[in-house]
């Protein structure tokens, strides 16, 4: 373990070194930080970006980010179900260990999935109105103190969008996930999304690029 633990330091050592900046003639790339900035990350697709008009584009959650928080909902209401009927009907069902175990295995299941199904499908916002990045279900004329926002910045202090990869190695299996950064003009980093298509992340970078008017640094 610890072996596998200091290849995996080193992978990133090395990545973070080798990488060379000054391919984008820009002193705040130098500045900046390239290493990933949100560990792990899925290795499918969990957002698609969609253009609500002119002045507003937004991330939202994939139909297969979707389908995969609501496989644990119907896993863990299936479980439930499957569990408590047949005692229920036979009149077994008592406040035991026997009957109320599968019970909590399975609301376990469906309360994990509600979880993930909520956050998953927390907006991602760009929206020029407002001036504004933020992510969250209020838009910041909602809120009285923007630090409610998970993240909330100006549009004016994105200096350049960031695209880096990270290796994440399993037991059954291992694979790259893609992250997608905003830079400020101070270097400092905002994550935005993070999911396993280098192709669509790539694709959504360029269109962010247009929309923002700010170069993307490309690093995978």
């Amino acid at each position: 373990m610890f072996r596998k633990l200091i290849n995996q330091l080193r992978k990133m050592v090395g990545e973070s070194t080798s990488f060379d900046t000054s391919r984008f003639n820009d002193p705040i790339a130098i500045q900046t930080q390239w290493v990933p900035l949100k560990s792990g990350g899925s290795n499918f697709r969990t957002h698609k970006l969609v253009r609500i008009n002119n002045d507003r584009i937004e991330f939202k959650a994939s139909w297969g980010a979707k389908l995969f928080y609501g496989i644990f909902i119907l896993v863990g209401s299936g479980a439930m179900i499957a569990f408590s009927y047949p005692k229920i009907n036979s009149g077994d069902f008592g406040i035991n260990l026997e009957s109320i175990f599968p019970l909590l295995i399975g609301f376990g299941f469906s309360i994990a999935g509600g979880v993930m199904l909520y956050f998953g499908t927390t907006p991602i916002v760009f929206d020029k109105r407002f001036k504004s990045f933020w992510k969250g279900r209020k838009s910041p004329n909602m809120v009285y103190d923007k630090e409610e926002l998970k993240a909330f910045i100006k549009l004016e202090d994105i200096h350049a969008i960031q695209l880096i990869s990270e290796y994440i190695s399993g037991k059954k299996s291992s694979y790259y996930s893609y992250e997608l950064n905003l830079v400020m003009k101070d270097a400092r980093r905002i994550n935005v999304i993070d999911h396993g298509s280098d192709g669509s992340i790539r694709s959504n970078a360029n269109i962010l690029s247009r929309f923002l008017d700010v170069p993307v640094w490309d690093a995978i």
